[in-house]
């Protein structure tokens, strides 16, 4: 047992912090949504749904009600129907940054059939007090799991490119801001339970840390494989 943990110890400490950090994350996410569909579908506990609805109606106005559809327009169809094709175009007129745009692509196009294939498989109804009239399922959010999915991916964006400190943690502190006014506009609007958000937040940084990986090793082939083209031309 000793030899075991000294091993173990021995392999983390080959780790670098990020790579601790992201395998922490993905970890936790994986409790949270399973955590949220235990409570829903097994115990179906209504404690925290009833709560933030609760919470929501105790500060509801009409001038808040039309900030909560705004905010919640940035995450919906028409919204990402459009912006990530934009960000694809503008990404991919600068060569440095046409794997980003590939990844924008691949992970906003993956993403929104995953949650699809997750709705259908649980079949949960919307709140019957919603305020928008929208006919899918409701678990997992796809607001929720969408938008982490589309601005996580832009946040990892801007950690890895924008180098002047202000900037970057400018652009992260408000992204990530719109990312919680998204979810919570949708509890707010009731046309999303608590647990819909929550397990939507947690599905959607999972699929987009093991989407950057996978991205990551693609590229990583593909630029060895463009390297070795070139070699062997310089060669002949």
């Amino acid at each position: 047992m000793k030899r075991l943990t000294k091993r173990f110890l021995e392999l983390l400490a080959l780790l670098s912090a990020e790579a601790v950090l992201i395998g922490m994350t993905f970890l936790l996410c994986l409790l949270v949504f399973g955590y949220m569909v235990q409570e829903v579908f097994v115990y179906k506990d209504t404690g925290l749904d009833n709560a933030l609805f609760s919470y929501a109606a105790s500060h509801r106005s009409e001038g808040m009600t039309h900030f909560m559809r705004v905010i919640s327009f940035f995450a919906s169809a028409d919204y990402l129907l459009v912006a990530p094709p934009l960000l694809v175009m503008v990404f991919a007129w600068f060569h440095s940054l046409r794997w980003y745009a590939l990844k924008i692509l691949m992970i906003a196009f993956t993403s929104t059939m995953l949650n699809q294939l997750l709705k259908s498989l649980f079949e949960r109804p919307r709140p019957i007090t919603a305020m928008l009239k929208e006919s899918s399922l409701s678990f997992p959010s796809g607001h929720a799991m969408i938008g982490v999915s589309f601005y996580g991916l832009l946040i990892y964006i801007v950690w890895r490119e924008v180098h002047n400190p202000f900037w970057k943690w400018l652009w992260i502190s408000l992204l990530a801001l719109l990312l919680l006014l998204i979810g919570y506009s949708r509890v707010y609007l009731n046309v999303h339970y608590a647990t819909d958000v929550l397990a939507g937040y947690a599905m959607g940084i999972l699929w987009l840390l093991l989407a950057i990986y996978l991205m990551k090793k693609l590229e990583k082939f593909y630029r060895q494989k463009y390297m070795a083209e070139k070699l062997e031309e310089l060669e002949s």
